[in-house]
């Protein structure tokens, strides 16, 4: 499951529809293009079901090490039961690392000043303690990335008053959340049908997006900035709060199923807030504006810490392999590391599309 197994905070979701992030052999056959995090889980799990692929899987194991033999032409690999403690050897032709580019023992979290003041919680998305209630709780948000804006409006729904604490703002596309098209066609086409189409449909969607907004990139920021208004009303400050010092796909674009933040703000749930942090208090955020934001709970969704491979050792005929020194081939192998790929996938498309 990784990241939808690890991932349990309120309201996650895909930011990229489902019939380009799911499998190419497994149809998604749910009429909503953003899948939900429970429901991505399932599909993977079914996924695995159906393909005979759990059989294949030894759970609970973590890889410990990876060391490459030249003579033996072949990957040793030491494994740690996660429960018992207990190690395992495995011998290998090729290596395909899969694990992912963040630590799942630690997200990133800034050091705040007097953040021991904080009389309150502070959780991290990571790791969302379960059937923590939020309702009448006064919830700030510190973050302006895909998670704060998966969290806002999903919190809000738990009668919870959130604000949005951002240093800068990021760009947010809205997208429906269900599709029209696919309802159609499963008038007209089996499922692996409706899936291939769509798939093509989402990943010429993508693919044009970003093309255009590199092209013409103040066209785009025009559009996505006019399309906030219109959501938010004329005299919203979305100049402030909305408006980022740099052009559209410089960084990723955000995406909000149906506008649900925008729709959340506008009812006064949700709060944006564009300042610096001077420190904590008891009661909450001091900005460097002077102005005191009151929290109940703080949420640093302040991003994912680095960690290649799981964190696990890599060697070739002994010598420690420092993946940084190493020059990387299309974002897969390792120059001097035979018999090995790095799965990393888009950053500006759906991730899943480049294990293809």
């Amino acid at each position: 499951g990784g990241t939808w197994d690890l991932f349990k905070y309120p309201g996650i979701r895909s930011d990229t529809d489902m019939y380009s992030l799911g499998y190419r052999f497994k149809p998604w056959t749910s009429t909503k293009a953003i899948g939900s995090g429970s429901d991505i889980l399932n599909y993977l799990r079914s996924a695995a079901r159906s393909h005979d692929i759990d059989k294949h899987i030894r759970f609970q194991r973590r890889v410990i090490s990876a060391s490459w033999c030249s003579t033996r032409a072949r990957w040793d690999i030491v494994i740690q039961c996660v429960k018992s403690g207990d190690t395992e050897r495995l011998a290998a032709r090729f290596l395909f690392a899969c694990n992912g580019y963040y630590s799942h023992k630690e997200g990133y979290t800034p050091v705040f000043p007097n953040q021991d003041m904080f009389s309150g919680d502070i959780l991290h998305p990571q790791f969302w303690p379960a059937d923590y209630s939020l309702a009448g709780k006064k919830v700030v948000v510190i973050g302006s990335g895909a998670t704060a804006i998966t969290l806002a409006p999903a919190m809000a729904r738990q009668s919870a008053k959130v604000t949005v604490l951002q240093r800068s703002p990021t760009y947010i596309v809205s997208q429906p959340e269900q599709s029209f098209l696919p309802k159609i066609l499963t008038l007209l086409l089996p499922d692996n049908g409706v899936h291939a189409l769509m798939r093509m449909v989402g990943i010429l969607k993508q693919t044009s997006f970003y093309l255009v907004a590199k092209r013409f990139p103040k066209l785009v920021k025009s559009v996505l900035l006019h399309d906030i208004r219109r959501r938010l009303g004329k005299d919203y400050p979305v100049e402030k709060h909305f408006t980022p010092s740099y052009e559209p796909w410089d960084q990723r674009v955000c995406v909000v199923p149906n506008g649900d933040l925008f729709s959340a703000i506008k009812a006064g749930e949700v709060t944006m807030v564009t300042d610096h942090i001077a420190g904590f208090e008891s009661g909450g955020i001091r900005l460097k504006s002077g102005k005191i934001i009151v929290a109940d709970v703080i949420v640093t969704a302040t991003g994912l810490k680095m960690e290649m491979l799981s964190g696990m050792d890599l060697a070739v005929d002994g010598k420690k392999v420092e993946i940084g020194k190493h020059f990387l081939y299309r974002g897969g192998m390792l120059d001097s590391v035979p018999n090995a790929i790095f799965y990393i996938g888009y950053p500006n498309a759906s991730w899943t599309l480049k294990a293809d």
